[in-house]
């Protein structure tokens, strides 16, 4: 009877957890709906709390090297103290928001590489050793995202890597300790001024702050360096505009004197760059003057998706 208890302590013989989502597939701002099914173990145990939560992998700097460590960045209890049954069975119904700023991971039925999430579930049990259980979720873009990506795919820039990087970019509202990059090489008709382009999207229910960050080459007499603009967006500008003008605007503008003046100015964030380049994006200052309104411009609705897949930004972890 002792070595039974010492085995349940450690999980042997004890319930087990199992959680079933409806759909894995969300987006920002929406829910992930399922269900918890908990079978109890040899004898009866006393569950203290069942947790949800969303998690991811994030870089972290650190000051000499950079590492990815695993973060829930959102949790919800769906059940508080309760007796459950040897062998009884048990299912909790559960509906989760999904953050607005929850990153992207999936474009068109295509895997960012680079990219993971998941919804971990917590069982609680007194006395004993947690159980847990990691569901795959899928979080697909909200219509404007789809309309940028595509706009950036129809100029001719090509997916490099997707990442997380924890941290605040200065003068962005966020209420995640993190952001998404999601990386691209220059298109060809932009090859000679621009290496790179980084793209990240900060969501609200109002809309989306898009911040690019553009790789900037160095000319005759000057060197290389990044430059940093800041654009506000909304829900409703989805089919009023033409998005690759749009992007080209703000690339062009991000580009010019101007925004790289405005780029080399104002510290960098906090928790330093993810690739050692520049002052970070925290170097945007009044980023508001370089901001446009993607309904300023005016232009055909563009088609919902591209021909066939989504080539480029595919990619199996």
């Amino acid at each position: 009877m002792v070595f039974k208890k010492m085995l349940s302590a450690f999980g042997v013989g004890g319930p087990s957890v199992d959680t079933v989502l409806t759909n894995p597939n969300t987006r920002p701002g929406l829910t992930l709906d399922g269900q918890v099914n908990l079978v109890g173990g040899d004898a009866p145990a006393a569950i203290e709390q069942v947790v949800i939560g969303l998690v991811t992998r994030v870089e972290v700097e650190g000051h000499d090297a950079e590492y990815s460590g695993t973060l829930e960045f959102h949790r919800m209890s769906v059940s508080g103290a309760f007796e459950l049954a040897p062998k009884q069975q048990l299912s909790i119904p559960f509906q989760l928001p999904v953050p607005w700023e929850t990153p992207i991971t999936d474009v068109y039925g295509q895997r960012l590489h680079g990219m993971t999430m998941g919804l971990r579930t917590e069982l609680a049990v007194a006395r004993a050793v947690d159980k847990s259980d990691l569901d795959h979720v899928a979080v697909h873009p909200l219509p404007v995202h789809e309309r940028i990506l595509e706009a950036f795919q129809r100029l001719g820039f090509r997916f490099k890597h997707a990442d997380l990087e924890r941290g605040h970019i200065r003068g962005v509202q966020q209420t995640l300790p993190f952001y998404q990059e999601i990386e691209f090489f220059a298109a060809p008709q932009y090859a000679s001024t621009i290496r790179e382009v980084e793209l990240t999207f900060v969501t609200s229910q109002r809309g989306v702050e898009v911040i690019l960050e553009c790789d900037k080459r160095g000319g005759f007499l000057s060197a290389g360096h990044d430059a940093f603009g800041r654009f506000q967006v909304s829900h409703a500008d989805v089919d009023r505009v033409d998005w690759a003008q749009v992007v080209d605007g703000w690339l062009r503008e991000t580009t010019s004197r101007y925004g790289s003046l405005l780029s080399q100015y104002g510290p960098s964030r906090g928790h330093g760059h993810g690739h050692g380049r520049g002052p970070g994006m925290g170097g945007m200052v009044a980023g508001a003057a370089l901001g446009v309104a993607g309904g300023v411009v005016a232009g055909e609705m563009i088609e919902d998706a591209f021909e066939g897949d989504f080539g480029d930004f595919g990619g199996d972890e």
